[in-house]
């Protein structure tokens, strides 16, 4: 079963069983949210950004790091400006942030060599060959 990240009360995000990042290492930002909307929209701050910066964090391993840093690149960001509150904002977009997180961290499956069918070898090589005297018809014809 996999756990979906969650904000914890004392403000820091547990993004699997055995990780959890501390609120210090999450840089929240509030803007205006933009858009339509009136004087609310464009007078409250209620859109929130969640930063990570990965390289500095002093909970994740260095292979973490390099596979978080691989993937998502070395600062994290979450933005939410989905409800009128800002609290609700903040939660949304650590919670987000912690998706992205989980998702990076989350296990590769190895791929597996595979080879074409002889079948698939034919069925080409079949198309090919059909391909090359349709355009051999649109040649002019050789004059003798």
């Amino acid at each position: 079963m996999v756990r979906i990240p969650h904000l914890n009360d004392d403000g820091s995000l547990t993004v699997r069983s055995r990780l959890t990042i501390p609120s210090d290492e999450i840089l929240l930002r509030v803007t205006t949210s933009g858009g339509p909307g009136g004087q609310h929209a464009n007078r409250s701050l209620t859109r929130v950004v969640a930063s990570f910066h990965v390289l500095d964090s002093s909970v994740l391993s260095e292979g973490d790091k390099q596979r978080v840093a691989d993937t998502l690149g070395s600062v994290v960001r979450s933005s939410a400006s989905r409800f009128r509150s800002q609290g609700q904002n903040r939660t949304a977009a650590i919670e987000q942030l912690g998706e992205k997180l989980a998702t990076a961290l989350a296990p590769r499956t190895p791929r597996r060599a595979t080879k074409p069918s002889r079948g698939a070898k034919i069925r080409r090589v079949d198309d090919k060959k059909a391909r090359g005297r349709l355009k051999e018809q649109r040649r002019r014809p050789l004059e003798d």
